[in-house]
């Protein structure tokens, strides 16, 4: 990578191989069976429309980058019958979460299901939804879910932030792969996945943040670990304040060198390949990422260089 323009490629790059690959996305027969591998089905395509939601948010219309996550977009949501595997979903496992949480993305992007929202809502009511033990990271998840479907207001995410991870403001040493997991995936939750600004991150964890992120993400590169490295790159473009530019061109730099010609970013190391190119199953959620990443990343250096033109002396005014 290079400047902004690399980073924009590597989105580009990524959304074309995904888009390549959408029917690997595609809900099997198995969607709605008792026995049926969640993890391979509804939660690939929940993560395909939750960053195409945020790419559509952060483009224009007339972008092609804008049209190529719309286009997923509409896949997804045909792949749930328009919502109706969603109702059929809530009947078989009523106080299941993850229709919810999937749902919620698709809600995201003003794709909704009148009919399931009032029969989750009806489940949400009772003390068997509200008192089911979830980990604090997931349980921050599912509340946002809620909110986004608009099944409750954000009054419980505070007091559920505080029993994370990352809250606790920990010893920066105890930092690992779990733990980079939940953190990311909070800041993800507190800003709505990079929908509603940088403000939602509270003061003393964007703080935090600035401090420990860019050796943390350091860290995760020198290893390989560029699914982590790169929902790392996302928090980073979540943060009130971006880390130095040297720290974000030599991050992509790395991310980009490790793309494979397709556009699809391997787990971690060099990634499995067949015949046909990259596996499937070890490169999407990756190359999901870096896309997320890039295209936060992208919007926000564009905003600082628009700014840095209105303030410039003898420049242009804000009003001009």
């Amino acid at each position: 990578m290079r400047d902004t323009r690399g980073t924009r490629q590597v989105a580009e790059d990524a959304l074309a191989w995904v888009s390549a690959h959408r029917a690997q996305f595609a809900l099997g027969e198995d969607a709605l069976a008792a026995d049926g591998q969640v993890n391979r089905s509804w939660k690939p395509l929940g993560e395909l429309a939750q960053v195409c939601a945020t790419v559509t948010r952060h483009t224009a219309p007339p972008d092609p980058l804008h049209a190529c996550a719309a286009d997923l977009m509409t896949f997804a949501w045909q792949e749930t019958g328009r919502g109706e595997l969603f109702m059929r979903l809530q009947r078989l496992e009523p106080f299941a979460t993850y229709p919810l949480e999937v749902y919620a993305a698709m809600a995201a992007a003003g794709l909704r299901h009148p009919g399931y929202e009032a029969a989750t809502a009806m489940v949400a009511r009772t003390r068997g939804w509200q008192l089911t033990e979830q980990e604090p990271t997931r349980r921050l998840g599912v509340l946002n879910a809620e909110v986004r479907s608009g099944i409750r207001e954000h009054d419980a995410m505070p007091k559920a932030l505080q029993r994370t991870w990352l809250a606790g403001l920990p010893e920066p040493w105890t930092f690992e792969q779990s733990s980079g997991y939940s953190l990311t995936h909070v800041v993800f939750h507190l800003t709505d996945w990079g929908r509603a600004g940088t403000g939602n991150v509270p003061p003393d964890l964007a703080e935090y943040l600035a401090d420990w992120l860019p050796p943390w993400l350091d860290t995760c590169l020198d290893a390989g670990m560029w699914d982590l490295g790169c929902e790392l790159l996302a928090v980073a473009a979540s943060l009130p304040l971006l880390p130095e530019r040297a720290v974000l061109q030599e991050a992509w730099t790395r991310v980009a060198e490790v793309q494979h010609p397709s556009g699809a970013i391997p787990e971690s190391g060099t990634g499995a390949h067949h015949d046909s190119g990259p596996d499937f199953l070890s490169h999407y959620h990756p190359t999901l990422m870096a896309a997320f990443a890039a295209t936060l990343t992208t919007g926000r250096l564009d905003d600082e260089a628009r700014a840095a033109t209105h303030h410039r002396p003898g420049g242009q005014g804000v009003l001009g």
